[in-house]
């Protein structure tokens, strides 16, 4: 289960690497954001434009914690898109980092057999569970959307243009179905994860835009159809300048 517990793994080694990287050498500006630290907390770095601007340019960046660095770039693109809420930013970077993790994505569950390639597989499976399975089979399926859907986006247009495939709207349909669904589901009350999967199907494509960007800038810079990409850009309002 997808859980949001990115954001309170984080201790001293992770603020000092923040630190470290937002002053640099100077002397003067690690003092400052010692001072911020100590007076607002981990938050207050992360959540500074500078922070996201500075991961970006870190050369050493395969060294660097590696959900601190996705938590900070997916808290900036949310953030620049109106997204305020740290537990969905939250939530997002764990579904980020455990679904990048080998065939993660493809199954509702660490230690599951079956494997989902398509969101019409987990609908088929979930008309006949019950109990936990369906629970996670609920969940599964606005979270394989969101992955889809927000860091894939060009593969999904290429799709719609060459074999006629579904478009980005039937994938943020799809996970806000799932998520309205968990939300309702006794599991998510008695986990206390109704509100949040409530707000990723309100939010859903919202998120799905700010995760576009988050792929756009960060996985995929160079897009294999720059026409595509612009399309798709245009037409949910992005600046294409944004991802230059």
């Amino acid at each position: 289960m997808i859980l949001p517990n990115v954001r309170m793994s984080f201790g001293r080694n992770e603020a000092r690497w923040l630190i470290r990287l937002l002053a640099g050498c100077d002397a003067r500006r690690q003092r400052h954001w010692e001072g911020v630290l100590a007076d607002q907390g981990i938050d207050a770095l992360i959540d500074d434009p500078r922070a996201a601007e500075a991961v970006a340019r870190y050369e050493g960046l395969l060294l660097a914690p590696p959900t601190l660095v996705l938590y900070v770039l997916i808290r900036r693109a949310f953030l620049e898109r109106g997204l305020s809420s740290r537990m969905l930013a939250d939530y997002t970077t764990a579904l980020v980092h455990q679904f990048g993790q080998r065939d993660r994505s493809l199954r509702i569950a660490d230690h599951d057999d079956k494997e989902y390639r398509y969101l019409v597989d987990v609908l088929a499976d979930l008309a006949e569970a019950e109990g936990q399975r369906a629970f996670l089979l609920r969940a599964h399926l606005g979270n394989f959307a969101l992955w889809l859907s927000g860091l894939f986006p060009d593969h999904i247009v290429s799709r719609v243009h060459r074999r006629g495939g579904p478009g980005l709207d039937y994938y943020e349909e799809m996970g806000r179905t799932g998520f309205r669904l968990a939300a309702s589901d006794p599991f998510a009350t008695g986990r206390s994860l109704d509100g949040l999967y409530e707000n990723a199907a309100e939010t859903f494509p919202a998120v799905r835009r700010a995760l576009n960007h988050f792929s756009d800038q960060r996985l995929f810079p160079i897009p294999t159809s720059p026409v595509d990409r612009f399309l798709r850009q245009a037409a949910d309002g992005f600046d294409p300048h944004d991802s230059a």
